[in-house]
């Protein structure tokens, strides 16, 4: 029974994985800039490991190397806006704008990728803005930046994801996100070199690095490729559409250890509930267009 699920609960953990990045953010007592430069040296570190010891060969042609650095920023901005937005609020809500990342694709695809663009988009892309208006109807002035900051992370999420879904055609997948993850260290270092505070990094309790260590290694480098498995097995679209759980385990991971339903109104769960509503509905929708294409075909 284990093993005809085996990938469909790796699958789950993973989203669970994914979804506790949120709560780490609330746990760590270092500003963003400090998470995600460990983040980024922690699963280096060891996706280099891997690489070793199962003889894996760095390949990333030079004429790539341009997007790759193009890439590798948008994924450290991603990073600083998305722990930027829990540290200023909550991590359900830095996750649920995170949410909207499916949606931001639907728009840069037809516009990066030459993709025809899709009315049942735009139409799912207005229920989701309805949503976030309802979670923001109460919220003071510092919390909706955070929801601004929020959907610019989730923008950022979307635009990395277009724009190396076209470059893994060309490029192997652990050495195309080795560099990527290089590229936003370099730059991070550079920055907290430029501010004088380089020794700040250091500056660790044991439960911060034991946190960082879990974050690093086991929910970005394992989870990394133990998804390249998954999709193999499972195909690229039941796993995109699971993915839209990752708000629902974050927030109830939050009410559980972070007790943030103390902190938020109904109006936030209400609209939570549309958004994730949407996006399952979204991913149901896909999965039917694509089932009758393939019987057309």
């Amino acid at each position: 029974m284990f093993q005809k699920y085996r990938y469909h609960f790796l699958l789950h953990l993973i989203i669970f994985l994914w979804g506790f990045t949120g709560i780490i953010g609330k746990l760590l007592h270092q500003d963003s800039f400090i998470i995600v430069w460990y983040r980024l040296l922690i699963a280096i570190s060891s996706l280099l490991l891997f690489m070793w010891f199962r003889k894996i060969r760095f390949a990333v042609p030079r004429s790539q190397w341009i997007w790759v650095v193009l890439v590798g920023s948008v994924v450290a901005a991603h990073w600083l806006t998305f722990y930027y937005t829990i540290q200023i609020s909550t991590a359900s809500l830095a996750i649920l704008c995170l949410s909207t990342t499916t949606l931001h694709v639907t728009w840069l695809e037809p516009i990066l990728m030459k993709s025809k663009f899709q009315m049942r988009q735009l139409l799912m892309s207005l229920l989701v803005i309805a949503g976030i208006a309802f979670v923001a109807k109460d919220f003071n002035g510092d919390e909706r930046n955070a929801v601004a900051i929020g959907l610019v992370s989730a923008f950022f999420a979307a635009l990395f994801s277009v724009m190396n879904a076209k470059l893994s055609k060309s490029v192997e997948s652990i050495s195309l996100t080795l560099l990527e993850l290089c590229v936003g260290l370099v730059g991070i270092t550079l920055y907290l070199l430029s501010i004088a505070k380089p020794m700040k990094a250091f500056e660790l309790s044991m439960n911060d690095l034991l946190w960082l260590l879990f974050l690093g290694i086991v929910c970005t480098s394992f989870a990394f490729l133990t998804t390249i498995e998954i999709v193999k097995k499972l195909g690229a679209f039941t796993v995109s559409l699971s993915i839209n759980l990752e708000p629902v385990y974050t927030i109830l991971l939050a009410i559980v250890l972070l007790k943030e339903n103390e902190l938020l109104s109904k109006d936030f769960y209400i609209g939570a509930i549309i958004i994730i509503g949407v996006l399952i509905l979204n991913g149901v929708l896909s999965y039917f267009e694509r089932r009758k294409k393939e019987i057309v075909f």
